[in-house]
């Protein structure tokens, strides 16, 4: 869901964590990334061959580990579309710092979606950027085997 009217920042305004606020009511589109907690629903047309069988299997499925599938499958989504944002010279500002039960009653309402990340999207101001943090070295966080 992109969010770009004053209307529909507005809507979003009530969810905002405090530190979230300014910039997300400036950024020209926030991107609302959701997960359809039905998409097992499109495997016939996502996965032609085989989409009857993968979308009763997944129906069959308890909803915990169908919706732990929906969300797994929206976050790799949104990184792939980050990368892609960013590809086209567009800084990108995502963030958790909102609530999601708002965001979702107001923009989601039937229940089908709900909202796992606010991204917002522009051309940033690099003198409000944060210095980049320190990082761990390859050695502190990988082990090969």
């Amino acid at each position: 869901m992109f969010v770009e009217s004053a209307e529909a920042k507005e809507k979003l305004r009530p969810s905002l964590l405090a530190g979230n606020l300014e910039k997300t009511m400036a950024a020209p589109v926030t991107a609302i990334i959701a997960t359809d907690l039905k998409f097992y629903e499109q495997f016939p047309r996502t996965f032609p061959d085989r989409g009857e069988m993968l979308k009763g299997k997944v129906a069959a499925m308890e909803p915990a580990v169908q919706r732990q599938f929906a969300w797994d499958n929206a976050i790799l989504q949104m990184a792939y579309f980050i990368v892609a944002l960013r590809s086209l010279g567009l800084d990108t500002g995502p963030m958790a710092g909102f609530d999601r039960k708002i965001v979702d009653e107001a923009f989601f309402p039937d229940g089908n979606w709900v909202s796992q990340y606010l991204i917002n999207i522009g051309y940033g101001d690099d003198s409000k950027l944060f210095p980049r943090l320190p990082r761990f070295n390859v050695d502190e966080i990988a082990r090969f085997a």
